[in-house]
């Protein structure tokens, strides 16, 4: 069987980029994407996957989004491919002329059409709100269109199943993504702390960085880049404004510095809005180190409260106290975080998709 799976952008590595090169490497599939940096499939060690590429985007938001989703709605390899799997937020513009299909939902469906819809509203000066709110009435009619035609649809959570009902009132079925586990291991329990995520508003970094700011004897490494086009780009810049001196923006790192430092940091902290899985906090457990997480979102499906971590609420002193007691004995949580990580691997990932689609 001939599989094409059709990704938004490969520009920035991230989870999202991982699960897709994984699923292409196990199937044999091609991947059809746009703004394709060779590097950052390098860095991630995917080169033997084959991509191919319908060119650059507008850089501009949300021109970028536009033109992606006319790239996809224009392509055509209905001829190449026997099945065709959808992954991210535009993606799924092909669906029309790539039957049979299934759409892998990754991140809930579009989050700033539903979900976080006033949060970006908010961050937008007058005029350009204005600008939002048409972009958003006219891309999400379209977006809903699209979706018509995707014939499956997996969700990566129960969290986005529900999502994907509350919002698009469509059923779907529960693949908890891959995590290649057996690449983590534990070296020590370091001196510092790690935070591995996207520079998006919705991860909310500024709470971890409060946070360790009112921990001087703390440190916090965090790992993750950003698009250049995306309304990220000057949220980034201001998280780097007066940052305490514990607190270190390292951008993007390769695969293997990346499991280095989760070899040797002392636990994981994660802070985003209703994270729709969170596959970083996994990679953690996986490496023994405990996560901080969110009481929302994928962190209720990963991270065992009290167990593998602590889950509290967005608020800095509930993060600032849940880092206190984890540091203090970080080590007690370690054999838990590894047979809970065991439950994501990427091998039962694989068999319950090939299940899908009709492998065996």
């Amino acid at each position: 069987m001939r599989i094409a799976i059709f990704h938004d952008y490969i520009q920035t590595i991230g989870g999202a980029e991982k699960i897709v090169l994984t699923l292409a490497r196990e199937l044999g599939a091609d991947v059809i994407t746009t703004d394709f940096d060779i590097n950052a499939v390098k860095r991630l060690g995917f080169e033997d996957v084959k991509i191919i590429s319908l060119g650059n985007t507008i850089k501009i938001p949300p021109l970028k989004q536009i033109s992606a989703c006319l790239k996809f709605v224009l392509c055509d390899f209905s001829s190449k491919y026997d099945f065709y799997i959808f992954s991210n937020n535009w993606a799924h513009f092909a669906a029309r002329k790539h039957k049979p299909n299934l759409l892998y939902c990754q991140s809930t469906p579009v989050r700033v059409f539903y979900d976080l819809y006033d949060i970006y509203l908010r961050q937008q000066p007058f005029y350009a709100s204005v600008f939002f709110k048409v972009w958003v009435a006219l891309h999400r009619k379209f977006y809903e269109y699209f979706m018509d035609h995707v014939c499956v649809i997996i969700a990566n959570s129960i969290s986005v199943q529900k999502k994907v009902k509350k919002y698009l009132n469509r059923s779907s079925k529960v693949i908890y993504p891959p995590v290649s586990i057996h690449n983590f291991r534990l070296e020590i329990y370091g001196d510092f702390w790690l935070s591995v995520n996207r520079l998006y508003p919705e991860k909310r970094i500024e709470l971890q960085i409060e946070a360790f700011r009112k921990l001087p004897n703390e440190s916090l490494l965090i790992v993750g880049g950003f698009a250049d086009a995306d309304n990220s780009s000057t949220y980034a810049k201001n998280l780097k404004i007066n940052l305490p001196e514990n607190v270190k923006l390292l951008g993007s790192v390769s695969e293997e510095e990346l499991i280095q430092l989760y070899a040797r940091c002392k636990a994981f902290i994660i802070t985003s809005i209703d994270e729709p899985f969170g596959m970083a906090p996994v990679e953690a457990m996986a490496s023994g180190k405990a996560v901080v997480g969110m009481r929302e979102g994928g962190c209720l499906e990963t991270v065992l409260d009290g167990s593998t971590g602590l889950l509290v609420k967005p608020d800095v002193d509930e993060i600032v106290n849940a880092i206190k007691i984890i540091s203090e004995e970080p080590t007690r949580f370690r054999e838990n975080c590894i047979d809970q990580s065991q439950k994501f691997g990427a091998d039962i990932f694989i068999k319950n998709m090939k299940k899908v689609i009709g492998f065996i």
